[in-house]
């Protein structure tokens, strides 16, 4: 069964269409990569999945439940980090984790706190406020709060934007340990070399729907272009050049 499942989702502004009709999903083990220029719906299918914004229509299951109608258990099974999304910087680094971990009623809260704190090198900043650590500790801290209470669905937006490449590094391992321990994972990143190392499938989304799907190792070749990149450059440029 798949940890997600998009249905045929719309979202309407007015007359504009900012989603139109996108249908995926993402399955047990499974890195999805959701790619597309800025603009062309990504942030607001990531922000109906979590039950930000109302879909016009169409429907989204998360573990099973659907997140209109059974909203807390849909929700209980996600977790989330963007580097848009920072956590309170006026709470200690130990403090964010007690909040969030509360919010979302995970078990034996202690000892996951210092397990995420270990996973992600943070130890030494528990006591630290979350405002005065760098972008790239500020990042591990939102990865740390996104793992807190093992979600079966991990949605990351850019989650290595602001980091040095040990560090990105660091994060790469820990998602891919996350798929394999049977975690599914929907990525949005404009690091296409960072995407064709670690995930398993790609979406390229353009003006709302999504134009083509694939093994980003292999879809570039499929479309006569070198490298998942050049790709990129196309579906942002002339995404009409590739549905001919």
């Amino acid at each position: 069964m798949s940890v997600l499942a998009v249905t045929d989702l719309k979202k309407r502004y007015g007359e504009t269409e900012a989603v139109r009709g996108v249908s995926f999903t993402v399955a047990k083990g499974e890195i999805i990569g959701l790619l597309g220029p800025n603009g062309a719906g990504k942030t607001t299918t990531i922000s109906m999945i979590l039950g930000i914004l109302e879909p016009s229509a169409g429907s989204i299951t998360i573990d099973g439940h659907n997140v209109q109608t059974e909203r807390t258990a849909a929700l209980n099974a996600t977790n989330f980090a963007a580097v848009y999304a920072q956590l309170p910087g006026n709470l200690t680094v130990e403090q964010n984790m007690n909040v969030f971990g509360r919010i979302y009623s995970v078990r034996n809260l202690r000892d996951r706190i210092e397990h995420v704190l270990k996973e992600m090198d943070l130890v030494r900043f528990r006591n630290t406020k979350a405002g005065v650590l760098s972008s790239g500790e500020q990042t591990r801290v939102a990865l740390a709060k996104a793992f807190l209470n093992e979600p079966k669905l991990l949605l990351l937006d850019e989650p290595t934007a602001s980091l040095d490449p040990s560090s990105a590094q660091l994060v790469r391992e820990k998602i891919r340990t996350y798929a394999k321990n049977g975690g599914a994972v929907l990525w949005t990143s404009h690091n296409m070399h960072e995407v064709t190392e670690v995930c398993h499938r790609v979406l390229f989304v353009s003006h709302g729907a999504v134009l083509l799907e694939g093994d980003p190792r292999t879809l570039p070749g499929e479309y006569a272009k070198k490298d998942l990149e050049e790709l990129f450059i196309t579906v942002a440029r002339e995404p009409l050049s590739l549905s001919e």
